[in-house]
């Protein structure tokens, strides 16, 4: 069975995420992705600490799609390093339905 992955990323504002979520789910590397609306970053660059607002969003996807979902994130992103972080999902503490769902909608085998 395909694991499903769930990419964690930021973008500047709302358009980008926008964005960049339609163009994963209509070229099929995403079943969804879910915007959260705005957070404010706190970080280290360059040597100074800088302070940023910027929109999280999730895209939900399974593993044969996932490296395909970062590329397209990374060639839409208008930063120099943007935040892409993989997080892999639990199946035994997951809705089986749920998971399926996202493989089929994501290019992806259904599970059994």
């Amino acid at each position: 069975m395909t694991s499903i992955i769930f990419l964690y990323a930021t973008a500047p504002d709302f358009e980008t995420a926008r964005k960049i979520a339609a163009a994963l789910v209509e070229k099929k590397f995403a079943a969804c992705v879910n915007i959260l609306g705005g957070s404010t970053s706190i970080y280290r660059w360059r040597g100074a600490v800088e302070t940023a607002e910027e929109i999280t969003f999730i895209v939900k996807t399974h593993e044969g799609a996932a490296s395909s979902a970062r590329d397209l994130i990374l060639r839409l992103h208008p930063y120099e390093t943007p935040c892409v972080a993989a997080l892999r999902v639990d199946p035994g503490a997951s809705n089986a339905a749920f998971l399926d769902w996202i493989r089929a909608e994501s290019g992806g085998a259904p599970g059994p």
